[in-house]
């Protein structure tokens, strides 16, 4: 007997799983975001992310396994042609979710899940200027630091010297 899969199983059997993911991720790739339960949401993100990998690199065999899975040539074509183009400069997170408020009829959660395609707001330039702000802010608390040790070391001084003239009376 083969073994059930962990996670979510969205409803029927391992086959209407598959379309399911499947049906979600080409209406992800032609509308750019979708609205879905959680449940199918937290399903689709890794599988419509490992896509838009085989779509990036570009291969025969990548789309051969991208037609395997997305019987609409249509969309396979958008993806290689059109998609994957645009996340060339990005390593990883594709898809964006965003949780929604429960559905009305049976309060199910809600997920906004959608395709990242602009840039992100942290580029190059602003790591460079978060990274040079915290050395100035570690050189500034070591000064800070080394301010104080020769105050430490006056303050030490002149308990000692205080300590001999009582020792002296």
């Amino acid at each position: 007997m083969p073994t059930p899969k962990k996670g979510a199983r969205l409803g029927g059997s391992a086959s209407n799983q598959k379309h399911i993911v499947s049906n979600l991720a080409m209406s992800l790739f032609e509308h750019g975001a979708i609205k879905t339960t959680e449940a199918k949401a937290k399903v689709l993100r890794p599988y419509a992310e490992k896509l838009i990998t085989k779509a990036k690199k570009g291969t025969l065999a990548d789309r051969r396994a991208v037609a395997a899975e997305l019987p609409n040539k249509d969309i396979v074509s958008y993806l290689f042609n059109e998609l994957a183009p645009k996340f060339e400069g990005r390593e990883g997170g594709y898809t964006r979710s965003i949780k929604l408020e429960n559905r009305a009829g049976d309060n199910a959660p809600m997920t906004h899940i959608s395709l990242v395609l602009e840039e992100t707001v942290s580029t190059e330039a602003t790591r460079a200027a978060r990274a040079a702000a915290s050395k100035q802010a570690e050189a500034e608390t070591a000064e800070a630091e080394t301010a104080e040790a020769p105050k430490a070391v006056e303050a030490e001084e002149t308990a000692v010297v205080e300590a001999t003239e009582a020792t002296e009376k």
